[in-house]
């Protein structure tokens, strides 16, 4: 069984999407929709994805030498699931459209996790999303801290998270915001990121803070865990070694910044010069008597991208292990 993908907007990270789902042996891209005529839409035409658009905007389209495949609407009405990665906040609006069409559904991490009432990490709660008509991937922060903790928490066990985000200001497209010479802290206190991981990992006791500098390559936690038992580092590091998604590495080796990191990633001929793991460094973590203190970092842009892909097979049923599909997400994505 081939599971037909629709991708509501093909944006930063609709384009990743469309690039991992068209890598899956069991599942293909019937469409993606733009609503102008963007350079993206150049690039879904040069890639042969089928385009999608709102109906009215043809002509608009067509002015720009774009061939469409039809509607939005169209689309929605051929696929089996549907990937919204429409801009944050529109999730309420498209579900109206999605419940009225009987179509499954994944939402992002920027809508709220009412949207859907699930909220999916594929390691910690791929067996929520099974059957589901709607599920919400959590954000790329929320990603990475419970890719780190629950495996920690469910061999350690965790009595308190207190985790402070230095956030990135923009992805790197994003040409008109900033801050570009400040650092910019998140004046609500607790930040919404615990909440979010909560979410997922309902009895972890964590609170957050955050603050965005001006850079744009990637995010980078600093984490303080209060342990149930003492262990050494080397016990934590085992665990995390054996973790997928998870990459340690050293800054006694180089890695001694962000920019390494991304650099690493391009040199391993990553599409887009992607890191979809999180990103922990060795010799930047230690253990006090019960205390954990790490560092990791997170590329905005591209460490959901294989938890949407698991989700779609939960909510299809197509793999019934998370294990399994997390093995097959990662084998088709390059992921070691």
């Amino acid at each position: 069984m081939t599971i037909k993908v629709a991708i509501n907007g093909f944006g930063t990270i609709g384009k990743r999407v469309a690039d991992a789902v068209t890598w899956q042996k069991d599942m293909e891209i019937m469409g993606v929709s733009k609503t102008r005529p963007t350079f993206e839409a150049f690039i879904a035409r040069e890639r042969e994805f089928p385009l999608f658009v709102l109906k009215g905007s043809e002509q608009a389209f067509k002015d720009a030498n774009i061939a469409v495949a039809g509607t939005i609407d169209q689309m929605l009405a051929g696929a089996d699931i549907v990937v919204d990665c429409a801009p944050d906040k529109k999730g309420p609006e498209n579900k109206a459209i999605y419940e009225k069409l009987g179509k499954k559904a994944i939402f992002q991490g920027g809508e709220k996790h009412e949207v859907a009432g699930t909220s999916f990490n594929a390691m910690a709660n791929y067996d929520e999303a099974k059957g589901k008509q709607f599920v919400r991937v959590v954000s790329c922060n929320t990603t990475g801290l419970i890719r780190t903790l629950y495996p920690l928490d469910k061999a350690i066990g965790i009595d308190r998270v207190n985790a402070c985000m230095i956030r990135r200001a923009v992805d790197p497209r994003d040409s008109k915001k900033g801050p570009v010479n400040a650092i910019k802290p998140v004046l609500k206190l607790p930040s919404h990121h615990g909440p979010d991981v909560k979410t997922v990992m309902k009895n972890l006791n964590i609170s957050t803070m955050a603050v965005a500098v001006p850079t744009t390559l990637m995010h980078v936690h600093c984490n303080v865990v209060d342990l149930k038992k003492a262990v050494k580092p080397a016990d934590v590091l085992a665990i995390w070694e054996k973790t997928p998604r998870v990459k340690l590495i050293d800054g006694a080796r180089g890695f001694e910044s962000t920019a390494e990191i991304m650099e690493y990633a391009r040199d391993l001929c990553r599409a887009r010069g992607d890191f979809n793991e999180i990103v922990v460094w060795r010799d930047g973590m230690n253990v006090v008597d019960k205390t954990l203190y790490y560092y990791q970092a997170i590329h905005q842009e591209s460490d959901v991208i294989p938890e949407i892909v698991d989700c779609i097979r939960a909510m299809t049923g197509i793999e019934a292990d998370g294990a399994k599909s997390i093995e097959m997400t990662n084998q088709a994505m390059g992921l070691k």
